[in-house]
């Protein structure tokens, strides 16, 4: 793709999102998949807004690796979604990424980590496991906006992450938005959705939320905790987590 002329000391990250960052979410798409070819990917959560990212891939290629993290705490809503949902777009490369036993049986033995430190239980069975699987990859896209809040408001386009480039095709989308493009291509919810789910992760740490709430109030209530970790930065040259505390 061409870019404009920008400071020559910029990354590659910087220049492409100077580049996209006003761009409509299937043209963010086109590039990336320009750029990157075979060595892009979508992770996705088949979740409560995860159709519009999903269907987006799918009119650019049905075939981009599409990464979704099967935790074994999934809600059974979730992963009948999941496969209905890819049948229905043609996606063709769907992954299911699970957590290592080596990894359940040393931190997680008794499935009950949740209980005393969701951290280290999304990072048993989220962070390493994508962690494993973009270690193929130079590029990957997420359904990640603004309009969520928290660390989300100051979101861009793309940016740099670890050893890969970060697109948010969606980052500038509102619920407006998303609502319109669903109706436009109608696109089936995620179950839950009706249920008082607005945003969809595991069973133990998601619940219902009164109508008007914060898109993810429902996501580990009660707690500080805003993110699984996978958006997390972690420290240059940290060890990779082995069970126990981290």
């Amino acid at each position: 793709m061409a870019f404009d002329q920008t400071d020559a000391r910029l990354s590659l990250a910087e220049r492409l999102n100077l580049e996209l960052r006003d761009a409509h979410p299937a043209a963010i798409i086109e590039a990336a998949a320009d750029a990157f070819g075979d060595r892009l990917a979508l992770v996705s959560s088949f979740g409560a807004e995860s159709a519009v990212l999903l269907h987006l891939v799918a009119q650019v290629n049905p075939d981009m690796p599409v990464l979704f993290l099967d935790t074994g705490m999934l809600f059974a809503q979730t992963l009948d979604y999941r496969r209905n949902l890819a049948a229905r777009l043609g996606l063709t490369q769907v992954r299911d990424l699970r957590p290592r036993f080596e990894d359940l049986a040393l931190g997680d033995p008794n499935t009950n980590l949740w209980q005393s430190d969701t951290d280290a239980c999304c990072h048993i069975r989220k962070v390493l496991p994508l962690d494993r699987a973009l270690e193929g990859f130079d590029a990957w896209l997420t359904g990640r906006k603004r309009f969520h809040g928290g660390d989300r408001l100051r979101l861009s386009v793309v940016e740099q992450a670890e050893h890969q480039i970060k697109f948010n095709p969606l980052a500038n989308w509102g619920k407006t938005e998303l609502d319109a493009y669903i109706v436009k291509h109608d696109l089936p919810a995620h179950p839950l959705v009706a249920a008082g789910f607005p945003s969809v992760g595991c069973w133990p740490c998601t619940q219902a939320v009164e109508e008007g709430a914060d898109v993810r109030a429902g996501r580990w209530a009660g707690s500080q905790k805003t993110e699984c970790g996978i958006h997390t930065a972690r420290a240059p040259g940290a060890a990779p987590f082995m069970g126990g505390d981290i």
